[in-house]
């Protein structure tokens, strides 16, 4: 194919071109591999979108493939998320692979590394492998079990297979350098005891290969070209390379090339503490519309075109950075902009009694389903005697500017008439109860009379027509400064085991400073139309917001997600 040409719009582009022009390769094949242990959130997503789009730009092939190596921690519920998901962003797989396929093969790969000296099998333990690693600073120390004899290993490995030992009395480990500046290239561990029965080969084996030798051979086995993997691993490929070189599987070795993951303002993208969210009950699942999950979003309506759009903006780096969250908000709000449908909710209801309306009389307006959007389009609405508008509406001593209903005040009705408040009725308690107004009759949106101007225009309910129903408004469950820790563990985490374990102080407490109001939950009101939408339409509620109506919802009350508020302020700033 023709490629030589091709012109690079990021870095990894460039370095695909090279190798295309020299011949290093004559083709793309990329691939796209998580862990089931949790389901794929927003950071995932830029991962996807590269080895996905990268393929589709060249013309080449990406596989998807299930890095099912811990079976402590997978699900096969996890393995159908994810390939939900990948289908919800509009992706196709070429080849469907999982790790544990290749579980015989990987296992003789593994003893044939044996045979020629470059593994061992140690009896220390985890305390032990770890005081002799040595740190940054200062060489590790050879295990004393390193020169023992290939008979010896391969027996031994083999009684680890066949499980005549406990979890963490040995691993098999590469011999490679002790004394190596790059900790990860001092005889890192190739197989590991784990009894913990796996979700697709039960308890077929109990010995399974760790993600660093597991994954580059695997890359190396599919006959990927291009190993698309963030920054974080930039430190993992010289162990990567040497995996691959010394398996003996592949004359024509993978390219690894990493990328800055995805960080966004108090997001939280480590499946550690996203799981930890789900465990201690702080959401009701992994989708909860507050969570960052892709199948939350989904839940919270948000369109996949939006997530596509957002990827495009952030684009891709080499070193890593944040991104604003209003970002991805003001990506929502472009997506569904167009194309999600109008109706009218009240989220904090007050009644409204039009004194000079007749009790039994119903007026029939006709409202557009979308202002720009002719196609799509109205819908009956009954306007009678007594209305809902929202409670922040009115204020009975309005501040200078306050263009909405006040005592002796003029507004107009989206659709409807315009109306002045002429008295406010309050409970016992204080709080008003009711506003008693009156319709200009000759004022109906569409007459003549429409015409007359006044500056206030509100949203609002007919008291008979409209359907109890609740809304769950979200903001991020994180704090500023519990975002912060976090953050900082997640890059710790990231760094390595040791070092993240070093910073879990930071973050250990995190569970008792959450956001308190990241959920909201309000008893309103809302159109017919709406309530009687399907689960997962989305509507723009005039004024309020979009909002998904939620698998949650029954007959008697529909629920509804706040998509993303109305309010934009990210474009505000993108225009200063």
């Amino acid at each position: 194919m023709e490629t030589t040409e091709r012109k690079a719009a990021n870095f990894i582009e460039e370095f695909i071109n090279e190798d295309l022009a020299s011949g290093r390769f004559d083709h793309v094949r990329t691939r796209f591999p998580p862990e089931p242990n949790g389901y794929l959130h927003i950071g995932h997503a830029k991962a996807l979108c590269i080895d996905f789009g990268i393929a589709q730009k060249y013309g080449g092939k990406c596989n998807l493939r299930f890095d099912d190596t811990n079976p402590s921690k997978e699900e096969a519920a996890f393995v159908e998320g994810i390939q939900t998901d990948i289908e919800w962003l509009g992706y196709k797989w070429d080849e469907l692979h999982f790790a544990s396929d290749f579980f015989g093969r990987l296992y003789e790969i593994a003893k044939d590394m044996i045979r020629r000296g470059l593994a061992y099998v140690d009896d220390q333990t985890p305390d032990e492998m770890r005081a002799n690693r040595g740190t940054l600073t200062q060489p590790g120390v050879n295990s004393p079990y390193r020169d023992r004899s290939v008979e010896e290993n391969l027996d031994l490995f083999e009684r680890m297979k066949n499980g005549e030992f406990e979890a963490g009395s040995r691993v098999l480990r590469a011999k490679i350098d002790m004394s190596s500046p790059n900790v990860l290239m001092r005889d890192p561990a190739m197989y590991r005891i784990n009894r913990h029965p796996h979700h697709r080969t039960g308890t077929e084996w109990c010995i399974y290969p760790m993600y660093d030798f597991q994954h580059p051979l695997q890359d190396a086995i599919e006959g990927i070209t291009h190993s698309l993997c963030s920054l974080e691993y930039e430190i993992h490929r010289p162990l990567y390379d040497w995996f691959v070189a010394n398996a003996n599987i592949t004359e024509q070795p993978p390219r690894q090339i990493e990328f800055a993951r995805l960080n966004i303002e108090r997001t939280v993208m480590s499946k550690r503490y996203l799981r930890a969210f789900v465990e201690n009950g702080v959401v009701s699942g992994w989708d909860d519309p507050r969570m960052p999950t892709l199948v939350a979003m989904r839940r919270r309506g948000y369109p996949a075109a939006a997530i596509h759009d957002f990827m495009s903006r952030v684009g891709v780096a080499k070193s890593d950075s944040t991104v604003e969250g209003n970002l991805l908000d003001h990506c929502v709000r472009e997506a569904l902009g167009d194309t999600a449908p109008r109706a009218m909710a009240v989220v904090n209801p007050v009644k409204v009694v039009l004194t000079n309306w007749p009790e039994d009389k119903t007026d029939e307006l006709e409202i557009e389903n979308h202002p720009d959007r002719p196609e799509m389009g109205a819908r009956k609405v009954a306007f009678g005697r007594e209305l809902f508008i929202e409670r922040d509406d009115f204020m009975e001593e309005p501040v200078k500017k306050f263009f909405r209903l006040a005592p002796g005040k003029e507004v107009r009705l989206k659709g409807a008439y315009i109306i002045r408040c002429d008295s406010v009725v309050k409970d016992e308690s204080g709080e008003i109860a009711e506003l008693h107004c009156t319709a200009d009759l000759d004022s109906r949106s569409g007459t003549e009379g429409a015409n007359r101007k006044v500056k206030g225009t509100l949203h609002w309910l007919s008291a008979k027509e409209a359907v109890p129903c609740e809304f769950r408004l979200y903001e991020p469950i994180l704090s500023d400064e519990d975002a912060q820790a976090i953050e900082a563990a997640e890059a710790a985490e990231d760094a390595g085991e040791a070092e993240a374990a070093e910073a879990a102080p930071a973050a250990k407490d995190f569970m008792s400073r959450l956001n308190p109001n990241s959920l909201t939950v309000a008893q309103g009101y809302c159109e017919p139309c709406a309530a009687n939408a399907e689960t997962g339409s989305v509507f723009q509620f005039l004024r309020t917001g979009y909002f998904c109506k939620d698998r949650d919802s029954t007959a008697e009350r529909p629920v509804f997600n706040r998509t993303v508020a109305l309010k934009d302020s990210w474009a505000k700033e993108a225009k200063k």
